[in-house]
């Protein structure tokens, strides 16, 4: 699908039913697509002002997406077997995540834990990873035995390991999870000579594809853009 003036990409997800879900960054927006026509199903305006609609997640119940400037998720829910879409409504996050520091990138990415009972947060100007109730907006910060996560961006889980996009250390860092996302034992980083600010990372056959945002080189209409590819052992 062609971009257009005036929006914005940043965290996507494709859900069990085709769509493409997309959060939109400064503009406050969100939009899910048909993943395959291209065709633009639905679009909200989540918030004005001081916002950065950074990620989203998919489960069976809802989209969420996070803000880097506020302490709230964006929640769209979805009808039987994850298939109508209904009316967003604003989740106030309370409990240890706090107030956001102003000027910072606070919350990132977003992801599930192992049991799919809650949501999972990273905090990237503290470094923190939190558990959030999906119905409470209530957060409680994961044990990572000190292993810090600043920079964390994008999330990644695959099974009961959740790989942790630490985008200007130009690494990943992976953590294996307790199944109600409580407690995160670290496992080696995982980096790349290629690697050049990475924001998200996939999965597909074997191996983890990061996506190199550059946020150290200067745009130009000239300035390309890369995925890495590193392989799990």
């Amino acid at each position: 699908m062609p971009g257009a003036t005036g929006r914005v990409a940043l965290g996507t997800e494709v859900d069990r039913s085709g769509r493409l879900w997309v959060a939109g960054g400064t503009t406050g927006t969100g939009r899910v697509y048909d993943a395959r026509s291209g065709e633009e199903l639905a679009f909200w305006q989540f918030a004005t002002g001081t916002t950065f609609v950074n990620d989203v997640v998919v489960t069976r119940r809802a989209a969420y997406f996070t803000d880097s400037n506020r302490s709230v998720l964006y929640v769209v829910p979805l009808g039987r077997h994850g298939r109508g879409i209904g009316t967003p409504y604003v989740l106030p996050l309370t409990g240890d995540l706090g107030t956001p520091t102003a000027g910072a990138v606070n919350l990132n990415g977003i992801e599930t834990t192992p049991d799919g009972r809650a949501l999972m947060v990273v905090q990237s100007n503290t470094g923190l990873l939190f558990t959030v109730d999906p119905r409470t907006g209530s957060t409680v910060t994961v044990d990572t035995g000190g292993t810090s996560l600043l920079n964390g961006d994008g999330l990644l889980r695959l099974g009961r390991t959740l790989y942790v996009v630490q985008n200007r250390l130009n690494q990943i860092r992976p953590l294996r999870l307790a199944r109600d996302g409580s407690v995160g034992v670290p496992g080696p980083l995982i980096t790349n000579p290629l690697f050049d600010v990475p924001a998200t990372v996939a999965y597909w056959k074997g191996a983890l594809y990061a996506a190199n945002a550059r946020f150290t080189t200067p745009p130009t209409p000239d300035t390309t853009y890369t995925v890495v590819r590193t392989e799990l052992r």
